[in-house]
């Protein structure tokens, strides 16, 4: 692996680092379109959270407030399109300094007592001041289902969709319960049908905020379509020759759909 994380930094001469900079939901690039190096001697890195490092430069995250501060020769960008043209492990890593970051944010206090809370320096944990609770960082787990009904792919669109957008069925795991159990429920809940033959797929992590999408394939086994309008405005089974748009690339909603498309092409 290119990154390697740690807690504090090593006594290695200070190379410039790496710095994830998070403003509004977009993160700052320098003009090249890349990941900006800022040198020791900047604010930025010197109140940013240390993550580690990548191809041995060191690597911070920090928040910026409002985007008149996002330092000069930078810019703005939305996260999501970056997947085409960053590295898959850089990519990672900007979900990975974003968790960690809102994790931080999330955590200054004790969840236990209230007091105040402080950086642990063996391990990636908050620690309470006064009684000594630890918290790690949060991840919330959540299932992402591909079900065919013979040559159908089912697709529902959730009301937050941008329009004409058709995604495969997804939702989060509660407690006590197994992964497959979620699916079907998450399926039943939603759609009002029944599956069989969950299989796993593959998984993604997710860390806007802290999700990890856990992908399965399913067979449909019974039961009408009937949505749930609480989750989502409409759902339907779709013929390969005739999807409605779908997710990105970047996605595993689209692995999940162009591994059901293997077959048809």
């Amino acid at each position: 692996m290119k990154f390697i994380p740690a807690i504090l930094p090593d006594n290695a001469p200070a190379a410039p680092a790496l710095t994830f900079l998070f403003c509004e939901g977009k993160i700052v690039l320098n003009q090249e379109e890349a990941i900006p190096c800022f040198g020791q001697e900047r604010a930025l890195v010197n109140q940013g959270i240390y993550l580690g490092t990548y191809e041995g430069q060191p690597c911070y995250v920090a928040r910026i407030d409002a985007e008149p501060d996002v330092p000069e020769d930078c810019m703005l960008s939305e996260i999501r399109p970056l997947h085409a043209t960053f590295a898959d492990e850089l990519y990672a890593l900007i979900g990975y300094a974003s968790q960690i970051l809102t994790w931080r944010e999330n955590h200054q206090f004790c969840s236990k007592c209230g007091a105040g809370a402080v950086p642990s320096t063996t391990e990636r944990a908050m620690v309470c001041n006064a009684c000594g609770f630890m918290s790690y960082p949060r991840i919330s787990p959540s299932i992402i289902v591909a079900v065919t009904k013979g040559p159908e792919l089912l697709m529902a669109r959730g009301p937050h969709f941008p329009a004409g957008l058709y995604s495969v069925v997804a939702g989060f795991l509660e407690p006590g319960e197994t992964l497959e159990q979620c699916v079907a429920r998450e399926v039943r809940e939603e759609t009002g049908i029944e599956v069989s033959n969950i299989c796993y797929f593959a998984s993604q992590p997710w860390a806007f905020p802290h999700s990890v999408m856990i992908g399965f394939t399913a067979d449909y086994a019974g039961g009408e379509l009937k949505i749930d309008p609480s989750e989502i405005e409409d759902a339907g089974w779709f013929m390969p020759d005739a999807l409605p748009e779908i997710p990105s690339e970047s996605t595993i909603a689209r692995w999940l759909i162009d591994d059901y498309l293997k077959p048809v092409k």
